[in-house]
């Protein structure tokens, strides 16, 4: 047992509770207890962690870890831990040396900003009990905590439950417990987060705890709820029943729920789709990004339509339908609910693909779509395209031969996207293979709806097949008339030209030249954890992400790994080697079980968002990242 892997519940509001299996709390973003307010990018950090000891007759023994600077671990819980599941929810078996065991879970119902932790002891209870300490903060989970004089440590009640409110602004924190509150304020100081010291980033907080539990075993499992309600209405409500009713009623329908999702890899699917307004979004990754429309519409394909949850991305592509602005839908919503930014070129060219594998799933399974929907749907897509090819924000624009080109110096608009301050990366202005791949497949698309797409369309897709071959290395450029200059090229080796074999409903190339594509990304680029970001013979090759955050993003699409990639590529290799019996078994074997593996290291059950680009291929970023098992998913579908 990997004592460094992560657990995740989430909210289905864009909330969640995470931390690692045993080891303290190793990130900034590692929480008992973090809400949103309003939006799923407006997110703050309630609970962050507690000390546990469970005292029996003979001794008192601690259940948790806490990492402080500079490098002491204390207390000592983590010893004791004897196993840890993940399934319903993460449940941890501690053995005492008294020979006693204690179980702790910990679940996060649904729909609600809550946690429910209990605790059970084997054997006799008599004389046992437990002291839970609760460390608060509620603060952006970008930011850190310092001792300061403004935090509120002062308690209210409401029937039952014990009430702090941190700060101004600031959503309330209600605790209620199957014991007796002392209250003991003090500041816990220098918590030493290793993640973050590994990142380069500010790595030290101070922690506020108003005080202690105690909680007994004598009358059935010890209980503690921490929660942030809504209103107060919902507050008095939380407080009028007693906390093992709450519990048991929240965690009964939490399993049913569960239960009623299939598979591992389908609950796992559920944890990132949320609510935004009246609608839903799907979030990037766990524990920092928000909702991206890029990531969104990927994702899409695999956590919605290949899990059959067509309600879920209807909501989602009505909701995005109504953000088009001069033909972009936005790439990223600020923390806090600021405006949203329009960076991308390439996101509204993914809602359009979005759309029609939508179209086409309901089909499938024979759903009715409403007129009404349709409709707006077909106004989005249609607006979108027209926006693109009248030219609009960035210098994005159809050009003379019908290709997209896109580009500002100090932008970085497609998927490619590390910027350090004004240094962008990988720059990529002009016209990025991927970028026309999928601008076709939006025209042919468009088409379907609209006649007059056709002949921009077919221009589009001559001109593709005449200026993007490199016939000095049978495979395509990653980007032609580069920084404004026509007729300049990038042949750099990267997985980009990999979107004109697969990941798009429509192929553009044909059979020989598809063949080569696939085998020169095949030989240079494949990893067991996804698709290397530049060939490992280029000069700028970087074989591993650490360091601070110039080190880590100048190697983030510089040969590092991305598992999301994965998808298009097994698509593109079944595509040319033909869909067989024969071949979807390979394919399985050779491209999805190292994936399967994975789901048991780093984010537990998930996919990670990056690797190493070389063995052994150690997971990077964020360890739950939407795309990466959207695209496992989808795979998984398509070979079943």
């Amino acid at each position: 047992m990997n004592s460094e892997n992560e657990w995740l519940e989430t909210d289905g509001l864009g909330g969640f509770a995470s931390g690692t299996v045993s080891a303290p709390r190793s990130r900034r973003y590692h929480a008992l207890l973090m809400r949103t307010v309003g939006s799923p990018a407006h997110r703050f950090v309630l609970v962050n962690g507690m000390d546990v000891h469970v005292r029996t007759p003979d001794n008192s023994y601690a259940l948790s870890s806490q990492r402080y600077q500079p490098g002491v671990v204390a207390p000592d819980g983590s010893t004791r831990l004897e196993s840890f599941e993940r399934a319903p929810w993460p449940t941890w078996t501690f053995r005492l040396p008294c020979g006693r065991a204690v179980r702790q879970e910990l679940c996060v119902p649904h729909g609600r900003a809550a946690t429910v932790l209990t605790w059970t002891i084997e054997g006799d209870p008599a004389g046992c009990t437990l002291t839970v300490r609760p460390f608060l903060s509620g603060r952006n989970p970008h930011a850190l905590q310092h001792e300061n004089n403004a935090f509120r440590f002062a308690t209210e009640t409401s029937n039952r439950a014990l009430i702090w409110r941190p700060y101004d602004g600031v959503p309330a924190i209600a605790i209620s417990a199957t014991g007796a509150y002392t209250h003991a304020p003090t500041w816990y100081r220098h918590f030493f987060y290793e993640a973050e010291h590994k990142r380069g980033l500010d790595d030290t907080e101070d922690l506020a705890s108003p005080g202690t539990f105690a909680l007994d075993f004598v009358a059935g499992e010890a209980v503690l709820l921490f929660t942030s309600p809504e209103n107060e209405d919902e507050l008095v409500a939380f407080g009028a029943e007693t906390p093992r009713e709450v519990a048991a009623r929240w965690r009964a329908a939490e399993l049913k729920r569960r239960e009623a999702l299939g598979s591992a890899l389908h609950r796992a699917a559920d944890a990132y789709i949320v609510r935004r307004g009246a609608g839903r979004t799907i979030i990037a990754g766990y524990p920092w990004f928000t909702d991206w429309g890029r990531d969104t519409f990927i994702a899409l394909r695999g956590l919605c339509l290949a899990t059959g949850r067509l309600d879920d991305a209807r909501a989602i592509l009505l909701e995005w339908a109504g953000l088009v602005s001069e033909g972009m839908l936005p790439n990223y919503f600020p923390d806090g609910g600021a405006v949203p930014e329009y960076n991308s070129v390439d996101a509204s060219l993914w809602y359009i693909v979005a759309v029609w594998d939508y179209l086409a799933a309901c089909k499938a399974v024979r759903r009715r779509i409403i007129r009404k929907d349709l409709e707006r749907l077909h106004a989005a897509v249609d607006a979108i395209l027209t926006g693109y090819a009248r030219g609009t924000r960035f210098g994005i624009h159809a050009d003379e031969d019908g290709l997209l080109f896109a580009g500002q110096h100090g932008v970085q608009l497609t998927w490619m996207d590390a910027k350090v301050g004004d240094w962008v990366v990988t720059p990529r202005i002009g016209k990025p293979v991927e970028v026309q791949a999928l601008w076709i497949n939006a025209l042919r698309i468009g088409t379907e709806f609209n006649p007059a797409w056709r002949k921009l369309a077919d221009l589009a897709q001559t001109s593709f097949n005449r200026r993007f071959w490199n016939a000095e290395n049978d495979n395509l450029y990653d980007i032609i008339d580069v920084e404004f200059q026509p007729d300049r090229v990038d042949g750099s080796l990267r997985p980009n030209q990999i979107f004109a074999v697969g990941g798009l409903p429509f192929l553009l190339l044909g059979r020989e030249r598809a063949s080569s594509v696939v085998r020169a990304v095949e030989q240079e680029l494949l990893t067991p954890l996804g698709l290397r970001t530049l060939s490992p013979v280029d000069p700028n090759y970087q074989p591993r992400y650490v360091g601070g955050v110039r080190e880590r993003d100048g190697a983030y699409h510089q040969g590092t790994a991305w598992p999301w990639l994965i998808g298009p590529f097994v698509e593109a290799w079944l595509r040319v080697n033909g869909a067989t019996a024969e071949n979807m078994v390979e394919a399985r074997r050779r491209f999805l079980e190292p994936l399967h593996a994975h789901l048991e290291v780093a984010g537990l059950g998930h996919v990670s968002e990056i690797a190493d680009a070389e063995a052994p291929h150690t997971p990077r970023g964020c360890p739950f990242q939407a795309w990466s098992l959207g695209e496992l998913i989808r795979i998984e579908s398509l070979l079943a």
